[in-house]
């Protein structure tokens, strides 16, 4: 196995016994983005140099004694949303060609102090408004979209171009890619992760969260990344948590007493029979473990896409005014037109998203009162060709693609409960499948255990999740067949 190949976690193992140096570990990153970049375009930039002087400088630390903790020398790819002092934040659009951070964000400050090495900024749809990246491949097969917004990052993930890397979700933008590119994606609770220094989609919904090859990783992760920030108005002063789930297999493993809900309703509505089938399966699985499978009803779904556009739309025009009125051309068509559009929003139209959005927190913290996690699926279905508009459901109903992976997803950003997806099968053209498991406010400890717990005992996959296309593709591009 090779550095690159390996989890977080196990790499942090091997840099803390001295048997893996994060220089050996960050030039098998280097060496894996030069290989597949031409193939995926998960990156906006790559930080090599800097990288490499990173590495060196972790590598006399640990030899001195000061092992900052798992992520040190572990490299990462950020969201090129997220500054980094001295570099571009280019939100991959024209409009911030010429810009440049002058500080860190307070999540790369804290991956800096936790040791972390950054190798580049990866690639968003523009200003995170759209679910596609169309600029990345997907990392299992590069017709199709990587999803959005944070496609770079997931498929540096899944590609292993990353070890690591964190994504921001305003309406599934960590979950979506993530489930595509069968990798695991955390979207925290709302305002648990300070978005200082992370430009803005929609501030209301905006989560910043790890993308990473295990659900043990993204606890390693969160653990570095969660607490509060006063400079981020919606950051919440909260106790110092270890998220990380339990490292004990056997106990981990035992689920039981515990209640998953299976929506009854939206949830499983226009799904692809594949991924509905795999979803279902995992639960049979959690309920092997011993957890106690719990129907629910999920309330007010005939608001759910009206209220997340509601907010979103205001919000994402308010940030550019200035700039959609100066230099308009500089946006790609489809973000100036949803640029546009919220400007023909009235007041009161986003007071009644605002209303809206206060009522689905008071029926879904009642609906999960009864379970102490939801299961579903992260997206109704697997990854989309490039260019592919819509999708023609059984019954007829036609549906755009973005709509398609937001609906699923965004409950969670109206909400602000933590969501974490992880992979769950394959269909039978070898995509990914992504779970997507909910759990109450700042209940990340619960979703993490029974996400680890499921990530660590399913079934070997059967012959379908086996398919060729993505097998081929990972030979002839060098990506995972099966990211970790």
């Amino acid at each position: 196995m090779q550095p690159h190949e390996l989890t977080l976690a196990e790499a942090a193992e091997q840099i803390r016994e001295r048997r893996l140096s994060p220089v050996e570990l960050v030039d098998s990153v280097l060496d894996r983005i030069e290989r597949v970049e031409p193939q995926v375009g998960a990156y906006v930039t790559v930080t090599g140099e800097q990288a490499r002087a990173a590495a060196r400088e972790a590598e006399r630390e640990i030899a001195r004694g000061r092992y900052r903790g798992p992520l040190h020398g572990v490299p990462v790819g950020l969201k090129d949303l997220i500054d980094v002092a001295g570099l571009p934040t280019t939100a991959s659009s024209r409009v911030r060609a010429d810009h440049r951070a002058s500080a860190d964000s307070t999540v790369t400050a804290r991956l800096r102090a936790a040791g972390a090495v950054l190798v580049g900024k990866t690639h968003t749809h523009e200003f995170a408004y759209g679910l596609t990246t169309p600029q990345t491949g997907n990392a299992w097969d590069a017709s199709r979209v990587a999803g959005g917004s944070s496609g770079g990052s997931a498929v540096a993930v899944a590609a292993g171009a990353a070890t690591f890397a964190l994504g921001t979700d305003t309406g599934g933008s960590i979950r979506v890619p993530a489930a595509l590119n069968g990798v695991v994606g955390l979207k925290p609770t709302y305002g648990l992760v300070p978005r200082h220094g992370v430009t803005s989609l929609s501030w209301s919904l905006d989560h910043v969260g790890p993308i990473t090859r295990t659900v043990e990783d993204a606890a390693l992760v969160l653990t570095a990344l969660a607490g509060h920030d006063p400079r981020d108005p919606a950051s919440l002063d909260t106790p110092a948590v270890d998220h990380r789930p339990q490292r004990d297999l056997a106990r981990a493993a035992d689920l039981t007493g515990l209640r998953v809900g299976v929506p009854t309703n939206h949830y499983f509505d226009h799904v692809d029979p594949e991924v509905a089938d795999a979803v279902h399966r995992a639960v049979g699985h959690l309920a092997e473990l011993g957890a106690r499978p719990v129907e629910v009803d999920i309330p007010l779904t005939r608001y759910l896409q009206a209220t997340q556009w509601g907010l979103m739309v205001p919000e994402a025009t308010a940030y550019h005014a200035r700039t959609l009125r100066a230099v308009p051309e500089l946006y790609g068509a489809d973000v100036r037109v949803l640029l546009e559009a919220g400007e023909l929003l009235g007041a009161g139209d986003y007071l009644r998203a605002q209303r809206a959005r206060t009522l689905m927190r008071g029926e879904w913290a009642r609906a999960l009162e009864e379970v102490d996690v939801l299961a579903a699926p992260t997206v109704p279905m697997t990854a989309a060709r490039v260019g592919q508009a819509t999708v023609t459901w059984p019954d007829g109903t036609v549906e755009g693609v973005s709509d398609a992976y937001v609906r699923l997803s965004a409950p969670a950003n109206i909400t602000g409960v933590p969501a974490l997806s992880v992979p769950a099968g394959h269909d039978t053209a070898g995509l990914p499948i992504g779970l997507q498991l909910l759990g109450h406010p700042l209940g990340e400890r619960t979703l993490l255990r029974v996400g680890h717990a499921y990530e660590r005992t399913r079934p070997e996959p059967t012959q379908p999740e086996r398919a060729q296309p993505a097998r081929a593709l990972a030979s002839r591009a060098d990506l995972p067949s099966e990211p970790r």
